[in-house]
């Protein structure tokens, strides 16, 4: 399963840049791809020795959408109530932070404050986990050579991801105060899992440090799948994961360096070789629910491990992609977990699906980048809400993997090349948008034309206040395209609506994704801020016959707003998301041109030398197979101080 190690890309990327431009040199092994293997469903099944050194990040796969269904009806009636009193199954209040990320390795340079200032301006704060599967073999150092934050080395060759351990020092909390500082972001944070000897100085320096940032403490990730990756003896099984948790909340009680006793997140399922339920029967919740901050559980729908690993079998993107372009997609996912969130509702915990993408191993090529995979991500995020979880947090791993809803540079090209933003990462703005600041909002599942048409409705302060449609079906003639027609029960449609679209030519497409005609930009482009005109449509509404009609293309999805969204916004709100300026402005200095095989070996690493730098992504590049000492928390807080300071003149989009 994907190992979390959270941070340490990210602190990676700030070492020293030495500014030397080559203009016209493709950088080495930038955009190696899958393309030529994966494009259609007569390819061949890849091995993991050939996906090994590809950057599937940046991978180039395009698949052919699937046929559009003979059945579709071009017109369907929405009739919502104006008030959520009288609408059964309505969720609970939801918050504009519901996704969220899962980091595993270290993304932490100005466009990724950038991306969350995005989030942030539209929900009010992001949560991020810091932890995963290498939190479990985590060690804290009081220093590190070189001032350095953390580093890893190789550690747990049992686990399929081959997951190193990882040494931090006071370095990679002050970072992410510092971060919290900037862009309110909340942090989850993991206790080392591997034995009972517990190490319990994540959990001390957490709460002194991050203070009301940190809200959540994961006692042991995916602990269903400890004794397949020989973590544990026979016996090992719920009951066994029960006695441990005991003991560790004993040992928390014990220490007075962790004044805050009632953290704890668990049990973190993979749903693999444990169901929910089995941990329920051990009187899990009852034992606990006095010192659980939330209940959580860990999903993907599906795996490229075969590719990746070798372990397993094939998995055909071509013939898969259909599977995620409906809505029973994400009904399926949820259903598992219906009586958990019940439950967990019944404890007054929030429920919380704590690493989810589209696929574990590093998800699939030519599907999880894609913008169909965008309209998967946005919809199960909807039916997760409107199913009463609390939040969702989307895994992102390093340059191997396919799923990332951002992703820096490779080494040594941030002078010349941007930030890559994945198609899911307009899922989550599309969400914090959705929701907002009120904390107050409420969804109801309101589907009725099949499965390739789903909708929901957004109530605020009890009031019907937004309508999401999606239309998965991919027809460039306009033959599927759709029409709903909303009216209002209990009530009357305004005048007139306001239209938000999320737009791409196919659900097959990685480019020129655009949400209300703005874009974060294509591969290498991105540096966190939108680009373009903001573009709302403004539809009339016939207020005689009570009806709004709101076309949508095939495929595409639609915000409807029934009051004006400019209209929320105070003088005291800035127009746009408060961003940081990048350190490429206009190149006017440091932009010598040297040998191009000079700059192979210098500066960084070659592409030879690439594929030898250790990762903990499940699908990243050689995981565990050397040590890497990464760059200096204290060169990121100087770089985080410098975006700060241009927060007063700096209101960008």
């Amino acid at each position: 399963m994907p190992s979390l190690s959270i941070f340490l890309f990210l602190l990676g990327l700030f070492g020293t840049a030495r500014a030397v431009t080559v203009y016209g040199q493709i950088p080495f092994g930038q955009t190696s791809s899958l393309a030529t293997a994966t494009t259609g469903g007569d390819s061949v099944a890849p091995t993991a020795s050939s996906n090994t050194k590809l950057l599937a990040a940046y991978d180039e796969t395009i698949l052919k959408p699937p046929p559009p269904p003979e059945d579709q009806v071009p017109t369907y009636t929405l009739n919502l109530a104006a008030s959520n009193a009288s609408v059964p199954g309505i969720s609970i209040m939801q918050h504009g932070s519901f996704f969220g990320f899962s980091i595993e390795i270290s993304l932490m340079q100005v466009p990724f404050l950038n991306l969350m200032a995005q989030i942030q301006h539209r929900a009010g704060g992001v949560h991020i986990r810091m932890g995963g599967n290498t939190q479990d073999f985590a060690y804290w150092v009081d220093s590190i050579p070189n001032g350095h934050a953390t580093s890893k080395e190789n550690s747990d060759s049992k686990n399929p991801t081959l997951t190193p351990a990882v040494l931090y020092s006071d370095e990679l909390f002050y970072l992410a105060a510092n971060i919290s500082a900037l862009v309110n972001v909340r942090w989850y944070l993991g206790i080392p899992f591997n034995d009972t000897n517990w190490r319990l100085t994540i959990a001390e320096k957490g709460q002194a440090i991050l203070g009301d940032h940190l809200i959540g403490l994961q006692a042991g990730n995916e602990p269903d799948y400890y004794l397949g990756h020989q973590h544990r003896v026979e016996p090992y099984g719920p009951a066994e994961y029960a006695n441990e948790f005991q003991s560790l909340i004993q040992t928390i009680n014990n220490n007075p360096n962790i004044p805050i006793k009632n953290m704890l997140i668990g049990p973190s399922l993979a749903s693999g070789p444990w169901e929910p339920q089995q941990v329920w029967d051990v009187g899990y919740l009852d034992r606990f629910k006095d010192v659980l901050t939330a209940i959580t559980m860990e999903h993907y729908p599906s795996n490229n491990c075969y590719a990746t690993y070798g372990i397993g079998s094939y998995v055909d993107p071509q013939e898969t992609f259909h599977e995620f372009l409906s809505h029973n997609a994400g009904l399926e996912l949820v259903k598992p977990y219906i009586y958990s969130s019940s439950l967990a509702q019944g404890i007054g915990k929030p429920f919380i699906m704590f690493e989810t993408n589209s696929a574990t191993c590093g998800g699939l090529p030519g599907i999880s980048d894609s913008f169909g995979a965008a309209l998967w991500a946005l919809d199960y995020g909807l039916t997760m809400a409107a199913s009463n979880f609390s939040h969702a947090l989307l895994h992102v791993g390093g340059q191997n993997v396919y799923y990332n809803p951002f992703t820096a540079p490779p080494t040594n090209q941030s002078s010349f090349n941007q930030w890559t933003v994945g198609a899911v990462f307009y899922s989550v703005v599309i969400v914090s948008e959705i929701f907002g600041k009120s904390n107050v909002s409420q969804i109801v599942d309101t589907s009725n034309s099949g499965l390739y048409t789903p909708s929901y409705a957004i109530y605020d302060n009890g009031g019907l206040s937004k309508v999401a449609l999606f239309n998965f079906i991919d027809d460039p003639s306009g033959s599927h395209d759709v029409t709903a027609t909303v009216t209002v029960d209990g009530g009357q449609v305004p005048p007139q609506v306001w239209v938000k679209y999320f737009l791409a030519d196919s659900v097959s497409v990685k480019t020129n994704l655009t949400w209300a005609g703005q874009t974060f930009g294509n591969k290498f482009e991105v540096d966190g801020r939108l680009k373009g005109d903001l573009n709302i449509n403004t539809i009339s509404c016939d207020q005689g016959t009570n009806q709004c009609h709101i076309p949508l293309k095939a495929p595409s999805f639609a915000l409807v707003f029934l009051t004006d969204p400019n209209a929320q916004k105070t003088d005291s709100q800035p127009p746009d998301a408060v961003t940081f300026q990048t350190t490429a402005l206009t190149k006017t200095v440091n932009t010598a041109t040297i040998d191009p095989s000079i700059l192979a070996t210098s500066n960084g690493h070659s592409g030879k030398e690439r594929q030898n730098v250790g990762s903990t992504s499940p699908g990243s590049i050689s995981a565990a197979e050397s040590l890497r000492v990464l760059a200096p928390g204290l060169v990121v807080l100087l770089a985080a101080m410098c975006g700060a300071a241009v927060v007063l003149t700096s209101y960008t989009p």
